[in-house]
């Protein structure tokens, strides 16, 4: 077999739900067995090698595979404004965020800012990721042409406001419909590239502009519609006051049909029970963003009553109201978070839950979860390997840890940027610091 290799080292991965019953997969000396980027074979690395005895061995023992991760609500033009801490959603978005997201109306600006944010995903170990982009036509096509060429799966979409924002951001829906139709028909399904229908929020959406992206969703096979809902208490009301005639913020996007299983909405931290029951029964998934939450105040994500409503949730590390890119402090955060809700609300959470929610959870959430998000064959060998430095905390816990569940633990815990040895999409190395070339 050409292009056949055999890589050998400990992995873990979730090739179901841990939420409802299906448990965490661990292999202590494991081998996949990968062609062409797609996955042949998944287990004991014995039993791999003995199915494939020809085959060449990447060695990458001291260290852990683990499936791609996937980040399902990450804003583009946010990356230099990091650590905008100390205020609440809507102040930090007057004084940080819009005057920075103005400057993408610059092309080469927008295009530099493309690298740096792509390559600090996959610098964390992020394959495939849901982008929140610009206002601007021009900024979306240097980002998409660059997403082209970086290898990572990301699905994007020029971002639509015609009010509340700082005017240069604003648009019509007649241009809002347009612009974005020309950008579906020139990157969407391009490669590993989608479009997402993109309107920032119903606060700074009118009517004409849900209109517009109702319509929008029919113009390709694939699309993906994304925003914000329920982040903040005052957005809420700001959003009641704007739709005085919906029964609640979720309803202002239905009315254009803008709830369904291609939908991922951003936080949704105050919900009421109708919305949940309406998201489950349309199948949408809410991305959860803990360090955001956290950073801007916004609240406590009931994630429990989510989960007993049937509403899907993946992780997503909103940059720049989050902290960065990486999706093991979200999920680390996560679990912080549930530890301060109230018993009786509580999710209790495990390494396995947060693995599913930084993989395979957010396949589902795009639709891909029979391309990737867990080692099953068959699917695209998308991997992220993670070694610590020799000394390290996660390299001593790793190495006196006494069964597979801490190590995992100590992932979340401990693992950074520095920690990601190689990341790869359909088997196509994606990420490898120089100094780990030989990793």
């Amino acid at each position: 077999m050409t292009d056949l290799v055999l890589y050998r080292s400990a992995l873990f991965h979730t090739p179901g739900n841990p939420f409802t019953g299906d448990v965490l997969q661990t292999l202590t000396d494991g081998g996949v067995a990968v062609q062409a980027g797609r996955i042949l074979a998944t287990g004991d690395f014995a039993e791999v090698r003995a199915a494939y005895p020809a085959a060449p061995v990447h060695d990458l023992r001291g260290g852990v595979l683990l499936p791609g991760l996937v980040d399902t609500h990450v804003h583009y033009p946010q990356l230099r404004v990091l650590g905008g801490l100390g205020m609440p959603l809507l102040e930090w978005l007057d004084r940080n965020t819009l005057p920075e997201e103005a400057r993408l109306s610059d092309r080469p600006y927008a295009r530099e800012l493309a690298r740096d944010f792509l390559g600090a995903l996959a610098a964390h170990g992020t394959t495939t990721a849901l982008v929140f982009g610009s206002h601007y036509r021009s900024a979306m096509e240097e980002f998409f042409d660059v997403a082209g060429h970086s290898g990572l799966r990301i699905a994007s979409g020029l971002v639509l406001s015609d009010r509340l924002l700082r005017p240069e951001l604003h648009t019509t829906p007649e241009a809002a419909f347009e612009e974005s139709r020309a950008l579906i028909r020139q990157f969407h399904g391009r490669g590993r590239l989608r479009y997402a229908v993109t309107p920032r929020f119903s606060l700074s959406a009118s009517e004409g502009i849900l209109e517009a992206c109702g319509a929008l969703m029919h113009e390709a096979e694939g699309v993906h519609f994304t925003s914000h809902l329920n982040e903040n208490v005052a957005e809420i009301e700001a959003v009641r006051d704007l739709f005085p005639w919906a029964q609640d913020y979720l309803d202002t996007y239905d009315r254009y049909g803008l709830v369904s299983r291609a939908s991922v909405f951003a936080h949704n931290i105050h919900p009421s029970g109708r919305e949940l029951s309406r998201m489950a029964a349309a199948g949408c998934t809410v991305s959860h963003c803990p360090c955001s939450n956290s950073a801007l105040g916004s609240g406590l994500f009931p994630l429990r009553r989510h989960l007993e409503a049937g509403v899907p949730v993946a992780l997503g590390t909103d940059v720049g109201g989050g902290t960065g890119f990486s999706l093991f402090k979200e999920g680390l955060q996560a679990l912080f978070m549930q530890q301060l809700t109230p018993p009786e609300q509580r999710a209790a959470l495990t390494p396995a839950h947060l693995l599913y929610l930084a993989t395979l959870a957010g396949a589902q959430a795009l639709g891909l979860q029979d391309e990737v998000g867990d080692f099953r064959p068959g699917k695209a060998f998308d991997a992220v390997l993670i070694r610590p430095q020799a000394g390290t905390p996660l390299d001593i816990l790793m190495r006196h840890a006494d069964n597979p569940g801490r190590v995992l633990a100590g992932l979340f815990t401990l693992s950074g940027a520095a920690d990601v040895r190689q990341v790869w999409v359909e088997g196509e190395t994606v990420h490898q610091p120089r100094e780990h070339a030989d990793a």
